[in-house]
């Protein structure tokens, strides 16, 4: 059984699912568009808690017993988890958790890991590992300014070009277990770096890898746009979108007419001041789960290319003048009904 399909990509041979989501957001983000998509919107950014950071990973805690609610299933039921966040050590994810007391494995893919967290689950429920698998990622407003930027309190000013954290939890739970929603393939993204080091244009610094990735998955599945009902990138904002449209241009691919953004998904930039758009790690995750899933779920939609980006950066690398690297991890999705 050879699954290896082209440079980058992983074709399933054995069945895996998506066999339920659940997402957690803050009151911005359920006062967006989507709003009405979420299953839980929580008007307090503290979650009742005296830290951003212990307000995060009391939001994955939620999120967590959420998807397994709906699922039907037990925390025992679980095999393992894939999680991770933007905090140092992903401590939101190792806390958040704890409670589980599941077998977890720590990520790191900046707003890209809900991407690498999934494709890692389908890859454990394919080879055969695990039966149900437990990939979900967050983020929180508050919590990232604190770790990336400055405190709320300094006030500082964001340029035209920079996005808003989102703060959400977004849960999946890949199964072998039959649902409506497949996940038929994958393409893993390479660190693109086109040497950018403003981290205040994260959308124009990640286009470059979404533009690979895209491109690559094209390749290597043999397709065009025009085979996905929508390609769908985690948070490249208004900037980051024009750049990728470009790119893809220059490799021989228009994707204008099915293209989506869930940074710009997830806020409405004519009555929310989000600047270029919605980013973090809660941003794809929480879109995914609220709106893409139950579009494959219904049979809106056939077959997506979902691919969240990532900026690769830290404090550490920032300050020492380091260039901004993105990466994005391609997921097919599928709809394939009631089978049998």
């Amino acid at each position: 059984m050879n699954q290896i399909k082209g440079r980058q990509s992983t074709k399933f041979e054995k069945d895996v699912y998506i066999l339920g989501c659940a997402s957690v957001v803050g009151q911005k983000e359920g006062e967006g568009p989507l709003g009405d998509n979420f299953d839980k919107v929580v008007k307090d950014p503290m979650f009742g808690k005296k830290s951003w950071e212990e307000a995060e990973s009391e939001m994955q805690a939620i999120a967590a017993r959420l998807v397994l609610e709906k699922c039907q299933i037990k925390a025992d039921d679980i095999r393992m988890v894939f999680a991770g966040d933007l905090l140092a050590q992903s401590i939101a994810s190792c806390f958040g958790l704890v409670d589980l007391n599941r077998p977890l494995y720590g990520l790191f893919g900046a707003c890209s890991t809900i991407g690498e967290a999934i494709s890692l689950g389908a890859m454990a429920v394919a080879g055969g590992y695990a039966n149900h698998v437990l990939s979900m990622t967050s983020s929180h407003f508050a919590s990232v300014e604190k770790e990336f930027r400055f405190p709320l309190a300094y006030g500082n000013q964001k340029p035209p070009s920079s996005s808003w954290t989102v703060t959400g939890s977004g849960a999946c739970v890949i199964s072998s277990e039959k649902s409506n929603v497949k996940i038929t393939g994958i393409t893993s993204g390479k660190i693109v770096d086109f040497g950018l080091k403003d981290s205040q244009n994260m959308g124009a610094c990640m286009a470059p890898a979404a533009a690979d990735t895209i491109s690559q998955n094209m390749a290597d599945f043999d397709r065009n746009p025009g085979d996905y009902d929508r390609i769908i990138t985690g948070d490249l904002g208004k900037i980051g979108r024009e750049i990728l449209i470009e790119l893809m241009k220059q490799k021989g691919y228009d994707i204008r007419d099915n293209y989506l953004d869930c940074g710009m998904l997830i806020f409405d930039s004519n009555t929310q001041d989000t600047n270029a758009g919605g980013s973090g790690c809660g941003c794809a995750a929480t879109v995914l789960a609220s709106t893409l899933i139950p579009k494959l779920e219904s049979g809106e939609w056939q077959r997506i290319l979902f691919v969240p980006t990532g900026a690769l950066m830290s404090k550490v690398s920032f300050f020492e003048g380091q260039s901004v690297p993105g990466i994005a991890q391609g997921v097919v999705l599928e709809y394939v009904g009631k089978e049998k």
